[in-house]
């Protein structure tokens, strides 16, 4: 049972993925019926609002191939820096509750943003720089960042 807790904590943040996409796939699901259901019906108006709501299920499933890709790509990036020992160490100090400190994660970045401006083509200066533009919460940039890393890694990764 303690094998089965232990093997639960460490999948936890794939369980949820799963999870949420199956709720996700749901929705779609009854999305494209409902859009079928009211393009079958005689009025006009119902119609065109059928063929509108026939988009929500399609923009939903390329937005969901997207992101579940992007996942397995930066998991499998950090599988490769982890295996080369080139994954940023977090040893930042934290405040009682847990936040990293933004003067000392600012101070770290610099450090990384000074790599990816010197090897601006190499996927790993970007996903370093994106763990540090994380680390000083700037979330948008960090993904930015990370898509320019995942841009880089499949433009050079060896086919898998």
């Amino acid at each position: 049972m303690a094998n089965m807790l232990a093997t639960l904590k460490t999948k936890r943040t794939k369980i949820w993925v799963g999870a949420v996409t199956l709720l996700l796939v749901f929705y779609l699901v009854v999305s494209f019926q409902r859009s079928v259901l009211l393009m079958s019906d005689p009025n006009p108006v119902a119609k065109a609002i059928g063929v509108a709501y026939l988009v929500l299920p399609a923009i939903g499933a390329w937005a969901l191939v997207r992101e579940l890709l992007f996942g397995a790509r930066t998991e499998r990036m950090a599988k490769i820096l982890e295996a080369e020992g080139g994954l940023p160490e977090d040893n930042l100090p934290r405040t009682p509750a847990g936040r990293i400190i933004r003067a000392a994660a600012d101070l770290e970045f610099e450090k990384y943003r000074t790599e990816t401006e010197a090897a601006p083509e190499d996927w790993r200066s970007w996903f370093r720089l994106s763990c540090a533009y994380d680390a000083a919460g700037d979330r948008k940039r960090a993904r930015a960042s990370m898509r320019d890393a995942e841009r880089l890694f499949r433009a050079k990764a060896p086919a898998a």
